[in-house]
């Protein structure tokens, strides 16, 4: 499995790393600071041979994506596990996710996840994974009192190995 995600501004990733490390002191579950695994926002997660598959329509996305400006608003849960935070859907965020499906959809030999196609994603950071009930609800109790909406602006895109995460290559937008 490999991944297409954004990454953002130093004040945007020095937040959402005090959001990951607030939780993962909080409830315990360290999964996110002992995998490593950086602020980011997958747009789109592909099954695929080898990562030299991908890296044509990678390096084919450079000078066609730009930078941006997206603000994230609220918090949330995807059941039974992830507690993320998430921005508005903006035209911005949709271009972009049409845009790498677009590119990625052309490789015969992949299979991108319907949860990451146009129309059904839900853009989000995860701040806290693998958690059970108990701390799911210690990091909805403890984000009640520090999350407040931020305006961040996505300055890269990374393509990415996941299990353990490891970037593979990026593009300075």
């Amino acid at each position: 499995m490999y991944l297409i995600s954004l990454y953002f501004d130093e004040k945007t990733n020095s937040i959402l790393q005090r959001y990951i490390d607030k939780i993962s002191k909080v409830t315990g579950n360290t999964f996110m600071t002992d995998h490593e695994v950086p602020p980011h926002m997958t747009l789109s997660a592909i099954e695929a041979r080898s990562v030299e598959v991908l890296m044509p329509s990678f390096e084919a996305l450079k000078g066609r994506l730009t930078r941006g400006q997206i603000q994230f608003v609220s918090t949330g849960q995807l059941h039974p596990y992830v507690f993320y935070i998430t921005p508005v859907l903006n035209d911005y965020l949709t271009e972009l996710s049409k845009t790498v499906y677009d590119e990625y959809s052309k490789i015969p030999e992949t299979a991108i996840s319907r949860y990451y196609r146009p129309g059904s994603w839900l853009p989000h950071v995860t701040i806290g994974k693998t958690l059970n009930k108990e701390q799911m609800l210690k990091s909805l109790e403890i984000m009640q009192d520090e999350f407040s909406p931020f305006v961040s602006e996505v300055t890269r895109i990374g393509l990415s190995r996941v299990n353990p995460h490891k970037d593979v290559s990026s593009i300075i937008l």
